[in-house]
């Protein structure tokens, strides 16, 4: 037999090789066919989204309100952190532009209890109305961080953008998180209100289970949070909600927990009016968490329309 004969012959047994298999499957599809049997399908089940707060946490109970403390009512080893952090807050407040070495300033302490690795002070001097700086210092507790500054006002003036909404507040407040490690995640609402004392506002928030003493009582809009389609959260919430010209905050948060957006504008507020229940009537519970998809919906849709009122 030639070398051209064998050739056709090995090409010919590769050929038939290779469709074996297929008609096997073939077979055995035809069979399956046949005795009416359906291949088994496992649906993939759809992720849930990833949220930088604990989940259940959509409702918020009681949260602790950030306190102010003197110097006085500090421990001695918070005040002892504030005295070695005194070279490096004045140095920042230097580099701010804040006029620290002139005047005669004071501070307070911020407590905030969803960040309690951090020793968190206010810095005031008053020249009298409409003369007054303001900033806030952030000192870890562990050392493994830096001590960081948020400047609020200068001599009654923003430095830059108003702090509330400020690109250099959001940064500082990032790396205050990442400084945290904190053992459990912190509450939504609890880590708002912390950012709204650092960027200079005395907050209270008001929340579902508020129950106004009188039948008609002027409140401000209760703290929600939404859950975006894609993950991430964005929470909202009101400072001063027992004063006459309450605060409403807004702020976005990745599925990391990284603080992507904040906003700050005067809350609209809306009366409440309590009705006894009767007999027969239902307690209603609070509703489920919001889902907001915020793919390829322009953010006016999918967030609270701004007041008209400028930001604060």
């Amino acid at each position: 037999m030639g070398s051209m004969e064998r050739s056709r012959v090995l090409s010919i047994l590769l050929v038939l090789a290779s469709i074996a298999p297929l008609g096997g499957a073939l077979g055995a599809q035809t069979a399956r066919d046949a005795s009416g049997e359906q291949p088994k399908v496992n649906p993939v089940p759809e992720p849930a989204p990833r949220m930088p707060f604990p989940p259940g946490s959509e409702t918020p109970g009681p949260v602790p309100p950030v306190e102010f403390l003197s110097v006085d009512q500090m421990t001695q080893k918070d005040r002892d952190l504030a005295a070695d952090a005194e070279s490096s807050i004045a140095e920042r407040a230097g580099f701010a532009g804040l006029e620290f070495n002139e005047g005669q300033w004071s501070y307070r302490q911020m407590v905030c209890p969803s960040l309690p690795n951090h020793v968190f002070l206010r810095f005031t001097r008053n020249n009298g109305a409409g003369d007054e700086s303001m900033f806030s210092a952030s000192i870890p507790r562990n050392g493994g961080g830096h001590v960081r500054i948020i400047p609020i006002l200068r001599r009654g003036y923003s430095l830059f953008s108003p702090a509330p909404i400020n690109a250099l507040t959001i940064s500082a407040f990032n790396h205050i998180r990442v400084e945290e490690h904190p053992d459990t995640i912190p509450d939504w609402l609890g880590t708002g209100l912390c950012y709204a004392a650092l960027a200079g506002a005395p907050p209270q928030a008001a929340t579902p289970g508020d129950i106004p003493e009188s039948r008609k009582y002027p409140t401000a809009v209760p703290a929600v949070l939404e859950i975006p389609v894609g993950g991430g959260a964005v929470i909202h919430f009101a400072e001063g909600a027992a004063t006459a010209k309450p605060m409403e905050w807004t702020m976005t948060f990745d599925p990391k927990g990284r603080l992507l957006k904040a906003t700050h504008s005067p809350a609209p507020p809306f009366t409440v009016i309590s009705t006894p229940l009767t007999a027969g009537q239902v307690q209603v519970t609070p509703l489920a968490p919001t889902i907001v998809d915020l793919t390829g919906v322009p953010a006016a849709q999918t967030t609270r329309q701004p007041s008209s009122t400028p930001n604060k």
